[in-house]
């Protein structure tokens, strides 16, 4: 049977998406859905601010209640929803988290991504699986940029789960021959980040505020910053291309825009975009943080044919427009709640 076109693959196709409720989650379920495909989203919890309940997304795909690891709502899950592909993006994705509650970031991304990973076997439909890793599972390396060549080396809790993550689900495609794919991004931003302790969320909000940015490294750690638009667009190409060229299938991509910006940059440039010239507080508190971090996409460029679509400054401006709509809204409506 020939592969579908690009632009046949995703109508009526039955999509299940952990981690929908998440920054990527909720850009990858609208991207998913302006496509055609029949959605279904596995919810932990109820949250509020996620930009699938805000936009009303939510109320378009079928959702699956309970966690990542519970593995037999996973394989019951795809297997009465006749799963084709799976975009697996549920994870504890926060350092300062996983350095305080490891136990718990690692029954998420280790066992969530086990237990994801065995339902898509067992469950009758031979899926495909797009698992979303990080450039941290490669840990600190004295070469860069990081190419998918480079060992796993993570050495702290939220590292050490990703680089877990990423040997399991390439050990399911190679002994198991399940279509899987691993992708490696940077430091994700975007419109519907509610998560303040980020650097790009926190300085908007900020400096709407009219507040100092709080930096808590020294600001000179490099890190390559990727737009969640690009990421959400980077994993359905993939998918797209798992089904056209079956022998991409086993490997791990790189998806970035090689741009690498230290931490006191990405601010100063926040801040020229909003026409403001306040200096942000450097605590130099951060621990158990690799200083640099950038990633190679020449592998995703050469055997997909893929690059980003966003230049920095377009997706920075879309960025904080996202964040001065959403807290003039939200500042708008706790003001109201006080006066009654």
């Amino acid at each position: 049977m020939e592969a579908k076109s690009m632009s046949e693959f995703w109508q009526d196709r039955r999509v299940f998406i952990t981690g929908c409720t998440g920054l990527v989650g909720s850009w990858t379920v609208r991207a998913l859905l302006e496509k055609g495909a029949h959605v279904v989203g596995l919810i932990r919890d109820q949250v509020a601010g996620s930009e699938l309940q805000r936009s009303g997304l939510i109320d378009k795909i079928d959702v699956v209640r309970g966690e990542i690891n519970d593995y037999a709502l996973l394989e019951r899950s795809m297997a009465e929803y006749e799963v084709q592909t799976v975009l697996h993006l549920a994870a504890q994705t926060i350092v300062g988290i996983a350095n305080r509650s490891p136990l718990s970031t690692f029954e998420a991304n280790i066992k969530g991504t086990w237990c994801l990973l065995e339902a898509a076997r067992r469950c009758g439909y031979n899926p495909q699986v797009v698992v979303a890793s990080s450039d941290k599972a490669y840990g600190d390396q004295p070469v860069l940029p990081y190419t998918e060549d480079a060992p796993l080396h993570g050495l702290h809790p939220y590292d050490v789960s990703k680089s877990c993550t990423d040997l399991l689900s390439l050990t399911y495609a190679n002994t198991y021959q399940l279509p899987v794919c691993v992708t490696r991004c940077g430091n994700f931003y975007g419109g519907g980040d509610l998560n303040w302790n980020r650097i790009i969320p926190g300085t908007i909000r900020s400096v709407l505020r009219g507040q100092a940015p709080i930096i808590r490294s020294d600001g000179t750690n490099i890190r390559d910053y990727f737009y969640v638009k690009d990421g959400a667009a980077a994993y359905l190409h993939l998918a797209e291309v798992m089904d056209k060229k079956p022998e991409v299938c086993g490997h791990a991509f790189n998806f970035s825009t090689e741009l690498q910006l230290s931490v006191l940059e990405i601010v100063s440039k926040l801040a020229n975009h909003m026409d403001a010239s306040i200096k942000p507080v450097v605590l130099g508190e951060a621990n158990h943080e690799i200083k640099h971090q950038y990633l190679s996409a020449e592998k995703a460029r050469t055997m997909l044919d893929w690059k980003p679509s966003y230049e920095l400054d377009e997706a920075l401006n879309e960025t904080i427009a996202w964040y001065q709509n959403f807290l003039q809204s939200n500042d708008g409506q706790a003001k109201l709640n006080k006066v009654a």
